[in-house]
């Protein structure tokens, strides 16, 4: 059984008014062609919706039945074309966001915040990775946007710089270099260093090596670790020490100590990056949104 929207408009203007002359009107149609579509309705469902006689127009039981299913359809209809609205316009929708150690100890838990209070009907899947599993994501698609660790390469991509962070020296509090108000990168020469693994930490320790090799020496690494988090624990344990960005301040650790580099004026950029062709409603709404909170930043706005 087919039933069109126009049969349930029909049907509702002239339960609404029981007057098939109001209602032919109000629908702007021929009276003769309002009473044809209301028998062919009720021949397709097998039922009377109305009373008729020369004086009124009333609903059978049946009729009040469908009546209220009627409203009802009607109200999801509008909701879903509310619904369809707000996904055109990026207010609905799901979102996949890849990101750093650095990202979400830096500047994304507040953006982050600040998209969802603005856009609370968007669903946002987070996925810790490293900058290298991120571009594979994006390119296979598992991820909508990534906060990564420049360079990004790439001429599909998009990209926007939203963190700046220069590098730091990280200590044990008992370190005698804990003391100092700035640690000459120099004189980490010759220390245990803890970094991360390889295959997470790739694109940072190209960073990492590079600063080292340009103060005249070569990290001694001792120990290798997942994430900030471990790192920060076996620093703790006084195993050893890192560099690592200033937006590791942010982290809590009892038993570290973080402290400037001298002679260091080096940054890591960390970037948004999108695949230029596959811009969704929400991705479009969530780079605008970036777009402005980055020109607030540096505006001086809060």
């Amino acid at each position: 059984m087919k039933i069109e929207l126009r049969q349930i408009r029909q049907f509702l203007a002239v339960a609404e008014t029981l007057n098939f002359r109001r209602a032919a009107e109000h629908l702007a149609l021929a009276q003769p062609a309002l009473s044809r579509g209301i028998q062919l309705l009720e021949h397709q469902l097998g039922v009377s919706l109305f009373r008729r006689n020369n004086r009124r127009v009333e609903l059978t039981p049946a009729g009040a039945v469908f009546l209220k299913g009627c409203h009802a359809l009607m109200e999801d209809l509008e909701e879903t074309v509310r619904q369809a609205r707000k996904a055109q316009r990026g207010e609905l929708g799901t979102l996949a966001i890849g990101y750093t150690d650095f990202a979400i100890s830096g500047v994304l838990p507040h953006l982050l915040d600040g998209f969802r209070r603005a856009s609370p009907e968007v669903d946002v899947e987070l996925t810790y990775g490293s900058t290298h599993q991120q571009l594979d994501e994006l390119a296979t698609r598992k991820i909508d946007i990534a906060f990564l660790t420049s360079p990004v390469a790439g001429t599909d991509l998009e990209t926007l710089a939203v963190q700046r962070d220069r590098f730091v020296a990280v200590l044990p509090a008992a370190h005698p270099l804990a003391g100092e108000a700035v640690v000459d990168i120099r004189a980490l020469a010759g220390e245990a260093f803890i970094v991360g693994v390889m295959a997470r930490w790739r694109h940072f320790r190209r960073h990492l090596d590079a600063l080292c090799l340009k103060a005249g020496f070569a990290p001694r690494i001792v120990q290798e670790v997942y994430n900030t988090e471990g790192m920060f624990g076996l620093i703790s344990a006084n195993i050893g020490v890192t560099i690592h960005l200033e937006c590791a301040a942010n982290y809590t650790r009892s038993g570290v100590a973080i402290r400037p580099l001298a002679g260091v004026d080096d940054v890591i950029v960390t970037e948004a990056a999108w695949r230029r062709a596959d811009m969704s409603p929400a991705l479009a709404r969530f780079v605008d949104f970036l777009k402005a909170r980055i020109a607030q930043a540096q505006a001086g706005q809060p």
